[in-house]
């Protein structure tokens, strides 16, 4: 029998969707030594604090007032968010914590209804469902950016952040075990990145 997926479903799909992208990206950064956060492979590179940096100032530009305002805030200024000027860790802990609750609040006002009302990026209409599908594409670019740069880092073995190296045979047959059922497949997966 289908599944229909309702609106607020929807909804909580991309939360846990968004949650997932945001956990990996500090699972990364957490297996990274301070000063490596800021390493950039050449001047044409970002370091890891200047991604931060511009996701963080994406978000609050796209999320800050979303229903009313453009996505495109007058006060942003996307080229200082590609400075590498985050110097601590605690600095671009920060912004990243800052920019992903400008996300969160946003998407925990919304209701169903809202769904399908029109938005503005850079005066270029598009629905709100447009508007996050938008940004669910753009934020995990950036956080594999963020895996792929930190794996290339690190000095020492990496932890692996989803299936580990030769372990799926394993993983699948743990979850061809389990009863067919309609879940998220992060459910699972945010528990095993917090242990």
């Amino acid at each position: 029998m289908p599944f229909y997926l309702s609106p607020m479903h929807y909804l909580q799909s991309v939360k846990n969707l968004f949650l997932y992208y945001k956990t990996l990206g500090e699972k990364a950064m957490d297996q990274l030594e301070p000063e490596q956060l800021n390493f950039q492979f050449n001047e044409d590179s970002n370091s890891i604090g200047t991604i931060v940096k511009h996701l963080s100032g994406n978000m609050i530009s796209r999320w800050t007032d979303f229903m009313t305002t453009d996505g495109e805030k007058t006060n942003r200024n996307r080229d200082q968010e590609f400075e590498n000027d985050l110097v601590t860790k605690g600095q671009i802990m920060d912004r990243w914590n800052e920019g992903w609750a400008v996300l969160f609040n946003a998407l925990d006002s919304l209701h169903e209804a809202d769904l399908d009302l029109i938005v503005y990026i850079r005066n270029e209409g598009q629905t709100v469902m447009e508007a996050i599908n938008r940004q669910l594409a753009h934020y995990p670019y950036h956080v594999g950016q963020i895996i792929f740069g930190a794996k290339a880092i690190k000095s020492s073995p990496w932890s692996s952040l989803t299936i580990p190296r030769n372990q799926s045979t394993s993983y699948n047959s743990d979850k061809f075990a389990k009863e067919k059922a309609v879940r998220n497949f992060t459910e699972g997966e945010i528990e095993k990145l917090n242990k």
